[in-house]
């Protein structure tokens, strides 16, 4: 069994509030954009786009429709293999004891060698990054908030057991542990607000419907699910934690088609505007859950001193098959410090 972290014992209890508020409505994914093959969404780049991963290799996506993420073609470029590529995209971000740098809209995207982590450069040039000790990889992301050392965060399993891997920027390769829980699809890094994970490696597993959290040393504790359906194709699947958005702003969903009745899927890229979001009580910080089967969707919110709390945000169509990541585009700029408060460092 995997260590279980102090925090187990400390966990607030929650408040469910399924159904909706006086304050809240439900609201409900849309259709946007026809992306067949479509498996997950990445970003933003600093373009403002979003990284698809879709059939055929990839593309971006600016809110109206899609363009290629480059037009490299034969040696070098990028091949999609079969599967579920999930993906990450790192900022620029130098690790001084590494000596060496992530660097800004690169691309990492899992392969089916089985256990091959593919780096996609700006130009579109592919090429092996790393290979991680486990014979099925099953998500990634990038750790944005710092507690696992600023490191690409990867899981994988075998038939019953699963790991977590943090790889830096020269492709070598941590085991954090691999004696875990089974996860897959949409993963992160909380906040350092979404007391009391802050920090923590937020994760999936649609079979059982358990939502697990991870610290840094690969100690893991289950968070309380939302009340959902489980089971393969049918359970928790995606999830991302929402910035601040700009009135414009939306969260993105990849409804993969193609699939086992009654979730087929329509091979497109779904949407919650920033209205629909704030219509439904989602605020920035929180974290929004989906299922794989109809995109039932969930918000959690956490917070110093308040607990945390569920309640219902909406569905997605009757035969949606989410994946991946849940992605946002039109974020608010980070405010800069005022002039004369900076610091003098010597």
């Amino acid at each position: 069994m995997a260590r279980r972290s102090a925090l187990a014992g400390i966990c607030t209890a929650f408040l469910i509030a399924f159904g909706g508020t006086a304050q809240a409505e439900q609201v409900s994914w849309t259709q946007v954009q026809s992306a067949p093959g479509i498996v997950d969404l990445a970003g933003p780049l600093t373009n403002g786009k979003l990284l698809v991963s879709m059939g055929g290799g990839l593309q971006t996506f600016n809110g109206r429709g899609l363009t290629p993420f480059t037009h490299e073609t034969g040696a070098g470029a990028y091949v999609r293999d079969a599967g579920e590529p999930y993906m990450a995209v790192t900022p620029k971000v130098r690790l001084p004891k590494d000596h060496c740098s992530f660097h800004r809209d690169d691309s990492y995207v899992i392969g089916d060698n089985p256990d091959r982590i593919v780096r996609i450069n700006r130009s579109g040039q592919a090429s092996d990054f790393a290979a991680v000790p486990s014979p099925f990889l099953s998500g990634i992301t990038f750790d944005r908030v710092g507690t696992f050392g600023h490191r690409l965060v990867v899981a994988g399993h075998t038939f019953d057991q699963g790991g977590l891997y943090a790889i830096d920027c020269r492709g070598r390769v941590t085991t954090l542990t691999d004696h875990a829980p089974i996860i897959e699809g949409g993963m992160e890094i909380a906040p350092k607000s979404f007391v009391p994970f802050g920090g923590r490696f937020f994760a999936l597993d649609e079979t059982t419907g358990a939502m697990w959290t991870f610290a840094p040393d690969g100690s893991v504790v289950a968070a309380p699910p939302p009340p959902f359906p489980t089971g393969a194709d049918v359970g928790v699947e995606s999830l991302g934690f929402v910035p601040k958005l700009t009135s414009k702003g939306a969260a993105y969903l990849s409804d993969h088609g193609l699939q086992g009745q009654p979730f087929v899927g329509t091979d497109s890229i779904l949407r919650l505007t920033a209205a629909q979001l704030r219509s439904a009580g989602v605020g920035a910080g929180d974290l929004l859950i989906a299922t794989e089967g109809g995109a039932q969707t969930a918000d959690m919110r956490c917070r110093k001193g308040q607990g945390c709390t569920f309640f219902s945000v909406g569905v997605g169509l009757p035969v949606t098959h989410s994946e991946g990541h849940i992605a946002f585009l039109g974020l608010k700029p980070p405010k800069r410090p005022k002039k004369g408060n900076s610091r003098r460092t010597r």
